[in-house]
Order: structure tokens, then C-alpha cells, then sequence
């Protein structure tokens, strides 16, 4: 998700008229990415009208349907790429803010020709039994006590990253997908990317050796948040569903709709904001689950601001197999390894690899670049990847168990430095071990009538 910094608005420009404003560019470009996207997809199913196979994953009783909850910011692009993935339908829109329902609603019904219903409650998703598919783009706290809701309701689901907010959470969410059969992904799409499948197959192939160790790291320029000030709820928002099951706050005028993620009830700091995609990459690569030992080390170092979460933070994730992964997270400097603000480096006994952007740099042990490969980025094939899942059964790329893995690592990060302590655990499936402070935070309190259950 890209992060913008918004500009003071002058006071000679009125609120109406900026919003005027804001609606036709997310118009245009809601329409330009959403029509090229289905007139593309509408020319492949034209070139292979004949074929049998596409005849009938193309027909009427493989139509996907989904309703969409949170559409402010990546559950919108969520929708025009599911649209363009041909044979979906956007049956709901659903927001707690009703700006931004309204405005995508219109959106997708000019893209699709049909207007979807609009809801500030997902539940009304989980009623509608011809809905086959709910996407969860809300905030982090909510996106696995929807998935559990989701499955349980018979719904696959298409969950944003990172796939629960607490350690405990992603186990009742892969539990919750396996008892209901049902398929749930989540939206690390480097995952389906095939320039990084092809990086992780010459690793797992052997081209660098045995690999060891994979750095990860990202680094932002990232603005204060400032101080918020507590001050009435807008009448376009319903602040305690946006809440949900996280616990009843004052509503602040700096938290929505993006600095929640750097406070802990609701979000998981950058670690879970952007580290997961390169753990995720990492962990795939080196072949390994559960770590043996999480440490952690940073702070809060940039701004004096409401941030609860660190800006600064490293940390180390050591495996029974005598492997490593580091992570270094950076959101006040936009300068990182290789110079790039984000990235993956392999290192083998006889070679490393660099994954950035959407290919891969192999290089041998005297750093001479030997190989390069690159391909499609995006969520078209994360997002087929996951259609087909739905309509086959077949699990996904990002499949929920593999994403509760990944997740789990940044949990345990996050959870080594809020304790300031060495986080052992059990290698058998991440659990805490002789660390009562740690433990504490393997779940959460939550809202009455808000705890999930599988």
C-alpha cells in the first residue's frame, strides 16, 4: 500500500469542492486501472472462446461472488483487481466510513454495470449465503476475527496482511479454515510473483549452495503522526464498529485512516506493516517454520509524536536447522541495503542471491553477478491464484497456514522487544516457552461480545 502525505488544504478551497475533486480522480483512476484491466482480461477469454477448459471455468456456475469490507484505501484496488479477474462479481461494498463506501460503490458499478449493496456491517455479508467470497482489507485487529466469522459463515476469504493481529489469532484462523473447508489467502503476492518463484526454486535447486541466512529490511521516510486530540466522532464514521472487537477508545483525530497501524491495539508497527512481506520470502526461501529463538533490539527514536510502535527496529530470528533471518526496519530513512528501501538477500556456501522490486541478482562468492531473472509484480496472479483456489479447492500460494508461519515471526518480534527479552520457543509450532511476560501478549483482551471462537 503506498502512503501519501497529505498537503494542508488552503483555505480558500472549500470542503465540497475538494471533495469534488478527490472523487473524480479516484474516479478516473478507479475506471482507468479497472477497464484495462477487464478489456485485457475480456481479450484472453475471446482468444480461447473455443477452448473447452475455459468454456467452463468461464461459465455462469463458476462465477465468484464477494462483498468487500474496508474499501478506504487497498480493499478498493482489491476490487477492481478481482473485477478484471474475470467471471467475479462485487456483490457488496461495506465500510464503516460511508465517504468512502459510497464513493466505491459508484465506482464498481460503472466498472461491472451493476451496482453492489452497500453496508457499514460485513455480518450482512456473512447473511447473504450467495456470497462465495469475503475480502477482509479492514485494519489488522480485524482481520482475523473476520476470517474465523467468514469461515464459519461458509465464506472463503481473501485476508490482507499481516493475517491476525496476535499469535493466537492466526492458529484459531488456520483452524477455522480447515474445520469449514474453505480457502483462505492472504495478500502476500510476492508469493505468486513469478520472478521471485523462479529466485526460490534456483535457491531450493541449489545454485548458491546450502543457504543460511537471508536479510531482510525496509526503510521509509515516514512523517510525525503528531498528537491527536481527543474530539467528537465525525458523523461519517461509525467509530465503535470501527473498533470491533479491539477494546473501546476515545476517538483521536490522528488515527484514521492509516496511523492506526502504530498503535498496538489496533495495528502491529512496521514490522507487521511491511517486514512480513520479506519474512515471508525469507522463510520460504531457507525452507523453515517455527523459530527456536526471536530477539529483538531499536525504539522509538525520530519523532515525539502519539507512535506507540518502534521506528527503529532489528530483529533475529534463529531456527532449529542452524538457519537465520534477520529483519531491519527503518521508517524514518529512506536509505536501505543495496540501496533500495526494501528487499531480500540470500546467503549459501557458495553464493547470494538479492531479490528486489519483482526479480532477483544471483551472485557468486567473490560478489560477481552471475544471474538475473525478473517478471510480472502486482496482484493479478496472486489474485487468479487465489480464484482458483476457490473454485477447485486446491490450496493457494499464501494458503492460511503458511501465512500464520510468517505472520507468527513478526508477532514474536514485536512481542521480544515490547518485553525486552529473549523470546525462546518451541520449534514444534512457535509457543512461547518460560517467558510469562512474553506469553502475555500471545492474545488480547477484546471488546464484550467480540472474542473469536472456531
Amino acid at each position: 500500500m503506498s502512503d501519501f502525505i497529505h498537503k494542508p488544504v488552503s483555505t480558500t478551497d472549500s470542503v465540497a469542492a475538494i471533495r469534488s475533486k478527490q472523487h473524480e480522480r479516484d474516479r478516473r483512476l478507479f475506471l482507468k486501472s479497472g477497464v484495462a484491466l477487464a478489456a485485457a482480461g475480456a481479450m484472453t477469454s475471446s482468444a480461447h472462446a473455443d477452448d473447452p477448459e475455459n468454456q467452463t471455468q468461464d461459465s455462469p456456475g463458476d462465477r465468484v461472488v464477494m462483498g468487500i469490507m474496508g474499501v478506504n484505501g487497498r480493499g478498493s484496488a482489491i476490487a477492481r483487481g478481482m473485477m478484471a479477474a474475470g467471471n467475479t462479481e462485487v456483490a457488496y461494498v461495506c465500510d464503516v466510513d460511508t465517504r468512502a463506501a459510497g464513493r466505491v460503490s459508484e465506482l464498481v458499478g460503472e466498472v461491472q454495470k451493476k451496482e453492489p449493496k452497500v453496508v457499514g456491517d460485513f455480518r450482512r455479508i456473512l447473511d447473504d449465503t450467495g456470497v462465495d467470497v469475503l475480502v477482509v482489507a479492514a485494519p489488522n485487529h480485524w482481520h482475523a476475527p473476520a476470517t474465523i466469522l467468514g469461515c464459519s459463515a461458509g465464506k472463503h476469504v481473501y485476508v490482507e496482511k499481516p493475517c491476525s493481529h496476535t499469535p493466537e489469532e492466526g492458529e484459531m484462523a488456520v483452524a477455522a479454515a480447515r474445520k469449514n473447508k474453505r480457502i483462505v489467502q492472504m495478500g502476500t503476492q510476492r508469493r505468486s510473483w513469478p520472478g521471485i518463484v523462479e529466485a526460490i526454486q534456483r535457491i531450493h535447486d541449489g545454485a548458491i549452495g546450502k543457504v543460511l541466512y537471508s536479510r531482510t529490511w525496509y526503510n521509509n521516510r515516514r512523517p510525525s503522526i503528531g498528537v491527536g486530540k481527543t474530539v467528537d466522532i465525525p458523523d461519517w464514521l461509525d467509530w465503535r464498529l470501527w473498533q470491533g472487537p479491539a477494546p473501546d477508545r476515545p476517538y483521536k483525530d490522528n488515527v484514521v485512516h492509516y496511523n492506526w497501524h502504530w498503535h498496538w491495539d489496533w495495528g502491529n508497527g512496521e514490522l507487521g506493516n511491511n517486514g512480513v512481506h520479506g519474512i515471508d520470502v525469507a522463510r520460504w526461501g531457507l525452507e523453515v517454520d517455527y523459530p527456536s529463538r526471536v530477539t529483538a533490539g531499536g525504539g522509538k527514536y525520530r519523532h515525539d509524536d502519539d507512535q506507540e510502535t518502534p521506528d527503529t527496529l532489528m530483529v533475529t530470528m534463529d531456527f532449529p536447522e542452524g538457519k537465520s533471518i534477520t529483519w531491519e526496519g527503518l521508517s524514518w530513512s529512506p536509505l536501505g541495503a543495496h540501496d533500495s528501501g526494501f528487499g531480500i538477500s540470500f546467503h549459501g556456501s557458495e553464493g547470494s542471491l538479492v531479490q528486489q522490486g519483482t526479480g532477483y541478482v544471483m551472485y557468486d562468492m567473490k560478489g560477481k553477478e552471475i544471474a538475473t531473472g525478473n517478471g510480472a509484480g502486482g496482484d493479478k496472479d496472486h489474485f487468479a491464484d487465489f480464484l482458483n483456489g476457490v473454485r477447485t479447492g486446491q490450496l493457494t500460494n499464501a494458503d492460511i497456514e503458511i501465512a500464520h508461519k510468517s505472520t507468527l515471526l513478526c508477532h514474536l518480534g514485536n512481542i521480544a522487544y515490547r518485553t525486552g527479552s529473549v523470546v525462546n520457543t518451541d520449534p514444534a509450532n512457535g509457543h512461547i516457552k518460560d517467558n510469562p511476560a512474553a506469553q502475555a501478549l500471545w492474545g488480547r483482551d477484546y471488546a464484550p461480545g467480540w472474542q473469536p471462537t472456531v
